[in-house]
């Protein structure tokens, strides 16, 4: 069955997103207690991109596999884990790359470089990191991982708290409820 992207976020309501979010059936790598460790030889670039060997992985649902089985461990370290192993994987910022923003009733959602789909909130949170001159801005997206919001996805954020009164209330968005700060 050929691969089929969710839609523009622009076009959808919260709970469209919500359900797509639903309707995305990840492994349970969490339940997973794999006794061999190794290492993946693979890394994940700054800018999204996977490598494999030094080379490139051009297939994008080979990288949407591989992200679908990933995780960090509290000491910052990810791994790709199957129920027989877990294996280390370089990551340079951020496992992931938020590349579209758009507020729908009183929710910020998110697309990522692997088309997964995040609803900001309590369990989702936004993580500023930088300087004021270069903020960076993190989404925590699942098992620890991170996206980090590539610049026009910052600069739609910023047009969304700039809407919402953002000089008023010292550059804060909410969503579900959390309220986060956009520069550090």
């Amino acid at each position: 069955m050929p691969y089929e992207p969710p839609p523009h976020l622009a076009g959808l309501t919260l709970a469209q997103i919500a359900e797509l979010v639903e309707q995305r059936k990840l492994p349970p790598v969490e339940s997973w207690a794999p006794q061999k460790i190794g290492e993946s030889h693979m890394v994940i670039a700054a800018d999204g991109t996977w490598f494999h060997e030094g080379g490139a992985i051009r297939r994008e649902a080979m990288v949407r596999a591989f992200a679908s089985l990933l995780t960090r461990d509290e000491a910052g370290h990810h791994w790709l884990v199957t129920p027989f192993e877990k294996l280390a994987i370089e990551v340079e910022d951020a496992a992931f790359i938020a590349t579209d923003c758009v507020r729908t009733e009183g929710a910020l959602a998110f697309r990522l470089n692997t088309d997964d789909l995040v609803i900001a909130g309590p369990d989702h949170a936004l993580r500023t990191a930088g300087t004021a001159e270069e903020p960076a801005l993190y989404l925590h997206v699942r098992n620890g991982c991170e996206a980090r919001l590539n610049r026009s996805t910052w600069a739609q954020l910023a047009e969304i708290a700039l809407a919402e009164g953002a000089e008023e209330n010292g550059w804060q968005v909410s969503s579900q409820g959390a309220n986060f700060r956009l520069l550090p």
